[in-house]
């Protein structure tokens, strides 16, 4: 199997069950073990687990070889072997911790985002924009001049009801004026 065939697969498998973090380093100048290692994290024991699982059969399905996979039975570590490449799943502890980044970190391979396929005859949906912080400003700041306009627009006499109301309950929490002594 071509190397970019096999590191998109794998790639894929991992996004498919949402893995975090993942990293695609190009080995060919550090190793003739293998080509490229992708390290990947899990946030939990049985997330790992699954990442590995998927790219296992992923790579059978797509007619590569999985020579081996070790750490399934712990789930912080599991490394899949498919050949050329050499896959790091790991929990993000443990991936901070050994630094896989900086050993084999030489050259990241940057990996352009694959067209999904739309079924014969279906409509394909438009790209749907990310709102941007300026975006976010622009509705923040419409929705408080909505507010405005709306207590700007209160009738009147709710105005001076509430202004009454007010008023009443001042003066009588004020004290009564002290009486004046007769002598």
């Amino acid at each position: 199997m071509d190397i970019r065939k096999l590191q998109r697969t794998i790639v894929d498998a991992l996004e498919d069950v949402k893995a975090q973090d993942i990293q695609v380093f190009n080995t060919e100048a550090l190793t003739s073990l293998f080509d490229r290692v992708i390290v990947a994290s899990g946030s939990s024991n049985r997330q790992t687990r699954a990442l590995a699982s998927s790219v296992r059969e992923r790579v059978k399905a797509a007619g590569g070889e999985v020579r081996n996979a070790e750490g399934d039975a712990s789930g912080e570590w599991v490394l899949v072997d498919c050949g050329d490449a050499v896959v790091h799943i790991m929990q993000p502890m443990i991936r901070a911790y050994y630094r896989l980044e900086d050993i084999w970190g030489g050259r990241t391979v940057h990996l352009k985002r694959q067209a999904t396929a739309t079924p014969a005859g279906a409509a394909a949906k438009p790209p749907v924009a990310k709102k941007t912080t300026a975006t976010k400003k622009t509705t923040a700041a419409k929705s408080t001049a909505a507010a405005k306009s709306t207590a700007a627009k209160k009738p009147a006499a709710a105005k001076s009801t509430t202004a009454t109301k007010t008023a009443a309950t001042k003066t009588a929490a004020k004290p009564a004026a002290p009486r004046a002594r007769r002598a």
